[in-house]
């Protein structure tokens, strides 16, 4: 979809690269500009963070801080469509590769900044991460356990959420180019994108008082919760329509319980109590075999190497095994809705001869 679109990523470690990854899958160009010793990524879990999130990516060393770098970095930006960076407000000026700069070069150039707080306001020049950016946002209050304690997620959301946002906003800037021949500078913050997601709960708690979103769907109705089974996995029950409620009570053989669908789930409450029981009869696996047998919105917990090797990751082409030019195979994951959209993804890490200074592991 994006065939003819080149790309010049400055950004490293993770919100950045996903953000061109996600390009990169919609068939884009992305030359990856990496600084002497390369991104920090590369050291990071073995390089998994790294390889996970720059296949289908060229890329070049430049020394931006020279002034042979500036210039080899203007002369690709005059050929660029679309520049994704990360430094902190003002950096890229400084170093000579600001919008302005890129601007004068190329009048039609996109240019994205991706920080955590962004190129205005009172937090512009803060450090932060991914914890941070969740935490002042409010979303990393709705990540809690019963007693409402926030807990650390083990997905890095502000940064990937952030990515997103900022491929999103990408996207629009190219059909608005199409239109008005012009390009701009786009502002996307991490924080921003994890306030973003709070639309719903912004306004039930200023109309309502409640802070958690849609109160139903928080666990605390039976109908609407994670469940233990026999094996001390978890599967997921969330059935909010009668007709799916009815269909579960039945397949169970507890008619008594259709009429109790939005019971409270508390311990105190016999019918929650009963529900749990009946859960840790039986192990995940006749679950998961019941939740696909019956049509009751009821799905197994999985892990990340279960869902790598599912049924349905593999019919959707979600998941996928790339050659490295080592010999390794790397297990990786399509950024988008339907697997693999972009003709290039899947076919390796690629590394134009003019653009061979470093090549992508």
């Amino acid at each position: 979809m994006l065939e003819g679109i080149r790309v010049l990523d400055f950004t490293m470690l993770l919100p950045g690269p996903y953000a061109s990854l996600r390009l990169a899958d919609l068939g884009a160009e992305v030359i990856k500009i990496e600084p002497p010793g390369g991104d920090p990524a590369r050291h990071v879990q073995s390089a998994a963070v790294f390889n996970a999130n720059n296949r289908n990516k060229s890329s070049i060393t430049i020394d931006l801080k020279t002034l042979e770098g500036k210039a080899q970095a203007l002369t690709l930006l005059k050929e660029t469509d679309v520049v994704l960076e990360g430094f902190r407000p003002g950096v890229a000026d400084r170093l000579g590769i600001g919008f302005e700069a890129a601007q004068a070069v190329n009048p039609q150039i996109i240019y994205c900044s991706l920080t955590g707080y962004g190129q205005t306001g009172p937090m512009r020049d803060l450090a932060g991460h991914d914890i941070n950016y969740m935490a002042m946002s409010g979303l990393l209050a709705q990540l809690s356990d019963q007693e409402n304690r926030p807990v650390v997620p083990k997905i890095q959301m502000a940064d990937l959420v952030g990515g997103i946002v900022a491929s999103e906003a990408v996207l629009a800037a190219l059909v608005a180019r199409s239109k008005s021949g012009q390009g701009q500078h786009l502002d996307v913050a991490m924080a921003d994108a994890m306030m973003g997601l709070l639309t719903t709960h912004v306004l039930i708690e200023d109309t309502a008082g409640y802070p958690y979103g849609v109160e139903q769907l928080g666990g605390s109705v039976v109908c609407y919760n994670l469940y233990q089974t026999a094996d001390r996995r978890y599967v997921s029950l969330g059935v909010l329509e009668p007709k799916f409620w009815q269909t579960f009570c039945k397949a169970v053989e507890h008619p008594e319980w259709i009429s109790q669908q939005f019971s409270a789930a508390r311990e105190e409450n016999p019918v929650f109590q009963a529900i749990s029981r009946l859960f840790l009869q039986h192990n995940l696996e006749f679950w998961a075999t019941l939740g696909r047998d019956v049509d009751c919105c009821l799905q197994p917990v999985l892990n990340v190497g279960e869902v790598a090797g599912s049924i349905y990751a593999q019919e959707r082409n979600m998941v996928f095994d790339l050659p490295t030019r080592e010999g390794r195979r790397l297990r990786l994951v399509s950024t988008h809705a339907g697997g693999r959209m972009a003709s290039g993804t899947g076919q390796g890490f690629l590394e134009p001869p003019e653009l061979s200074h470093r090549p992508l592991q």
